[in-house]
């Protein structure tokens, strides 16, 4: 047997209504409707269904036993049509209980803990899982679906036709050093007078491994470089300890301030970092994920200064 093309669920929820209420009226003004609507969905139901649901006696519709096994029925179809919606959204990761957020370790000293709390006062119901890596197996892992939207640099390792960026904040590149350090008293430094000094980098993939690349090169020489590590703490550790120096962006300032210093450079190695929030543009509308782009425009507002 095949269903009638007029049996919707729509018709249903109304049908539900008035079953509910027991009353024409008050089923319209429930679903912001009127009594002509409801009469009218009661009464294709029961052409699609091909069978009578209702007594008519003068106005009132008394329902007969066709009705009471439908309004069974329809209410445990209507609650699988929305659980089917739920878990296919979230398969999808639209609107889940759980956000996945990617996110630079240098960003979790303020960054990341300001949009999370904001993120929970706007959706109180969000668990939010963090995970931290390098602009590029950030954006693989977004591009996956395993994230939903990440917090990183916007260089051209994350330019991605399928993607959309919002900006956050800008960040100078400074020169790490120990406190202990002859450059510690520095205002500024010329980053050519350490062309023998060793120094200590990310792994390739960070954006402060590339954009520390780009200053080196400003400055002329290659850079000694006594070992790489994969988070932005453990390198701070090195540099703290006498391991070498680093060049590092200036929001980790905070981490280590009583052991590292962070020294301008002088102005023609300066080098901004520009962070952000990427997304994939097929989630544009995800109510998670829209709620995690307010709270991103507002710290930008915030931190405008």
């Amino acid at each position: 047997m095949q269903i009638d093309e007029e049996l919707t669920l729509k018709k249903l929820e109304t049908f539900l209504a008035f079953m509910r209420s027991g009353n024409l009226s008050r089923a319209a003004a429930d679903l912001n409707t009127s009594n002509v609507s409801v009469h009218r969905a009661i009464h294709s139901l029961e052409s699609a269904l091909r069978c009578p649901l209702f007594k008519h006696e003068g106005r009132n519709l008394t329902p007969l036993e066709s009705a009471y096994v439908l309004e069974e029925k329809a209410q445990k179809l209507i609650q699988d049509a929305v659980e089917m919606v739920r878990v296919t959204r979230e398969a999808a990761g639209f609107s889940a209980e759980r956000f996945k957020l990617g996110a630079l370790y240098s960003l979790t000293v303020k960054t990341v803990p300001q949009l999370v709390m904001g993120l929970k006062l706007r959706r109180s119901e969000l668990n939010i899982d963090l995970t931290l890596g390098s602009n590029v197996d950030l954006l693989y892992r977004l591009k996956n679906m395993e994230l939903d939207a990440i917090l990183v640099s916007l260089d051209d390792s994350v330019s991605d036709p399928d993607c959309e960026q919002l900006p956050l904040f800008s960040d100078d590149i400074f020169l790490a050093v120990p406190t202990d350090s002859p450059f510690a008293n520095q205002n500024e430094v010329d980053l050519a007078d350490l062309a023998d000094s060793t120094f200590i980098t990310l792994t390739q993939g960070f954006a402060t491994h590339r954009d520390g690349a780009r200053v080196f090169e400003q400055a002329g020489f290659e850079p000694k470089v006594a070992m790489q590590v994969n988070d932005i703490f453990t390198l701070l550790s090195m540099v703290s300890s006498g391991v070498g120096y680093a060049l590092l962006p200036g929001r980790i300032a905070a981490v280590y301030e009583n052991r590292v210093k962070l020294i301008r450079l002088q102005a023609r190695y300066r080098l901004q970092q520009h962070i952000g929030v990427v997304f994939l543009k097929a989630k544009e509308r995800d109510p998670n994920l829209l709620a995690l782009l307010a709270e991103c425009r507002m710290y930008s507002l915030r931190n405008a200064g």
